[in-house]
């Protein structure tokens, strides 16, 4: 009935797009999901796009970039603490973590994540390492 959890030392999975995911409590009507996001210092995230999800984050700590694109429009938003965005569905993104700590970002999913068959991976805006 309720949920608690200590957010573990360990990412419990890696994301389609590369970042570690520390998974948080879901709401028990299970319209969304909750997870902890981290980039690690210096690091890119792969390019993708949702099938059915849309997201929206909040950055905890760290800074870094995040490329969105949809349509003709395309834009970087700075990552820094405080700081909110939205991922719509359709929307092509990467981020990269920009400074000298993680960078952490809880993210909320919207209907809650199916799996990693729910990213599409599409052009990188910027380079990955191998």
């Amino acid at each position: 009935m309720f949920a608690a959890t200590t957010l573990p030392r360990e990412p419990d999975l890696l994301a389609p797009d590369g970042s570690e995911i520390r998974l948080l409590p879901a709401p028990a009507r299970g319209g969304a999901s909750l997870v902890h996001c981290r980039l690690s210092a210096g690091a890119t995230a792969k390019a993708v796009t949702h099938r059915t999800v849309e997201e929206v984050w909040h950055v905890i700590q760290g800074r870094g970039e995040l490329w969105r694109a949809r349509d003709e429009r395309a834009g970087v938003t700075t990552l820094a603490p405080g700081v909110s965005v939205t991922i719509p569905l359709g929307t092509r993104f990467q981020f990269r973590n920009t400074g000298s700590d993680p960078l952490d970002i809880l993210i909320v999913t919207l209907p809650p994540w199916l799996g990693a068959d729910e990213a599409l991976r599409v052009a990188d805006h910027w380079p990955v390492p191998a």
